[in-house]
């Protein structure tokens, strides 16, 4: 293999990276709506989002490693935490919680299989 070519990613790599992505997208749009809502101050509002936010980019840019998995497991811990702030948020962070570990299972099998 040369210093160009890539190893092929993971299953596990792809569906986390891609769920981390729509993750990152309604984060984006929850924070926005609990702004615009007024259910958090300003600060609270766009600061909390803007955390998630990095978080999650930088869990979907380590997909590929151990720790970005780890980090992608962390993103579901803070969204299911997203209840104490506002019931609607929270649920859909037991949607997306729940998405994560049928796919991490799922693609553990896969890449256990292709081993």
């Amino acid at each position: 293999m040369s210093a160009r070519e890539r190893r092929p990613r993971s299953v596990t790599a792809q569906l986390a990276a891609m769920l981390l992505a729509t993750e990152l997208v309604v984060v984006l749009l929850a924070a926005l709506a609990l702004l615009g809502l007024g259910d958090l101050p300003p600060g609270a509002a766009l600061g909390g989002g803007g955390a998630v936010i990095v978080l999650i980019a930088v869990a979907a840019a380590l997909a590929r490693r151990p720790v970005g998995i780890a980090l992608g497991w962390l993103v579901q811990v803070v969204l299911l935490a997203t209840f104490a702030v506002s019931i609607p948020v929270g649920v859909v962070g037991v949607v997306f919680a729940a998405i994560w570990v049928y796919s991490m299972i799922v693609a553990g099998r896969i890449d256990r299989r292709t081993a």
